[in-house]
């Protein structure tokens, strides 16, 4: 009987260990021994300004504690651990100087009866916390970096802690980029066309100056315009257009524009030496109903093709005729557009982009392109685009790329920890 007795106690001890058996707050002992592995370790480096609770989740046996402690594990790894309250209100600082600046954060909504019903059901803390974990390879090779540059002791704490931040950046973009996607890293000013997590294409970028950035966001690109117009922004028509054209339609004819009553090339003409500027010039809040297209041509603004991801920031990607901003890798040469992101390859993007995601053939893209008319070109699905702010990042050959606070963001960025 007795070697009876322990046969069932050891069968029972076994099941409690592994699978169906839990306490009163749901943990069983092999959730528990599963989740203080993750803290040891902190794996997603997810503890942040928990350290207080881990410590007492550490020298107790309350359960209460550890499910306190996987909630805000969970929320710290699902929103990152950037004082977001702090961080907006230096935003709206820098906005009220006439800093054009926006920072989307991707947040996701944690629920905790749900989290504590998953433990009832013996749901695995790994599939738990599965839910919550950024998909995208750039998460955890900055992660592996920042912990194995952290135990070498060689590395200075300004460093790791300009690594760290961008491991929480990383937490807050929208937790699928996508199978293919674009992604734009602002102050490394560059662009890479991920497919199938490797970089399929990479070349420079010209971006936002300070006081118009190029918005952090995401989007999905819909189709690519060939030849394009240009609709000059009403801020730039009052700085480089209307105090020449006053007096007639030379300058305008000079750069192959047009002046409209609309952005349309069908509206009706004007003649902007009939219009007295002066309230326009006076107030730069004041709408202007006058417009001036830029037609096709090589000259045009915005290149030979853009690539429209529709967003309400009004930015896209396009050809540049300012090819020389792409000799140097400076915050001089490549911070210098109203926001929208100029391509250093634009014909290598439209030719990749039309031969693999649109119905087009290579003839009749090459023919639109040539006839210098405007054409647009629908994608067969959309590609998801990123913007993304990363001054710290791990390419696909695994080494660190360190790129310099272009915007300010390393510094109005704060951890909570």
């Amino acid at each position: 009987m007795r070697i009876k007795l322990l046969v069932v106690l050891a069968v029972l001890l076994l099941l409690s260990s592994c699978t169906g058996i839990v306490d009163t707050n749901g943990w069983s002992s092999g959730n528990k021994s599963a989740f203080m592995k993750i803290l040891h370790e902190d794996k997603y480096l997810s503890i942040c300004n928990q350290t207080t609770l881990y410590n007492q989740v550490k020298s107790s046996d309350d359960s209460k504690l550890l499910t306190k402690m996987l909630l805000a594990y969970t929320q710290n790894l699902a929103n990152g651990c950037i004082n977001i309250k702090s961080f907006n209100a230096s935003q709206a600082t820098k906005k009220h100087r006439d800093v054009d600046t926006n920072y989307q954060f991707d947040f996701q909504k944690i629920n905790g009866n749900t989290i504590v019903a998953q433990l009832q059901k013996g749901e695995t803390i790994e599939n738990i916390l599965k839910p919550y974990i950024p998909t995208h390879p750039e998460f955890f090779a900055l992660v592996n970096k920042y912990k194995l540059l952290k135990a070498s002791g060689k590395t200075d704490a300004k460093t790791l802690h300009k690594i760290r931040l961008n491991i929480e950046r990383l937490k807050l973009l929208t937790p699928h980029l996508g199978q293919n996607y674009v992604m734009i890293n602002v102050p490394e000013f560059t662009m890479r066309f991920v497919e199938n997590q490797k970089t399929a294409m990479k070349f420079g970028v010209v971006i936002g100056k300070y006081e118009k950035q190029t918005p952090i966001f995401s989007s999905a690109m819909q189709y690519i315009v060939v030849n394009p117009t240009w609709n000059v922004p009403d801020s730039i028509a009052r700085k480089t257009i209307i105090p020449y054209v006053r007096n007639g339609s030379g300058y305008l004819n000079s750069r192959n524009m047009v002046a409209k009553k609309c952005y349309d090339l069908s509206c009706e003409s004007f003649n902007p030496a009939s219009i007295d500027w002066t309230p326009y010039l006076q107030n730069k809040n004041k709408p202007i109903p006058y417009k001036f297209i830029q037609k096709p041509s090589k000259g045009n603004a915005l290149g030979r093709v853009k690539f429209i991801f529709p967003n309400h920031y009004a930015v896209y990607m396009h050809d540049t005729n300012a090819k020389e901003l792409f000799k140097t890798r400076t915050r001089a040469s490549r911070s210098q557009s109203s926001g929208c992101i100029r391509l250093e390859k634009p014909l290598d993007m439209l030719h990749h982009v039309a031969a693999k995601y649109t119905h087009e053939s290579p003839q009749s893209v090459k023919a639109k392109y040539n006839s210098y008319k405007t054409h647009n070109i629908n994608l067969k699905a959309p590609i998801r685009v990123h913007t993304v702010y990363l001054t710290a990042f791990v390419d696909d050959c695994g080494d660190l790329i360190m790129s310099e606070d272009l915007y300010g963001f390393d510094a109005s960025q704060k951890l909570t920890f």
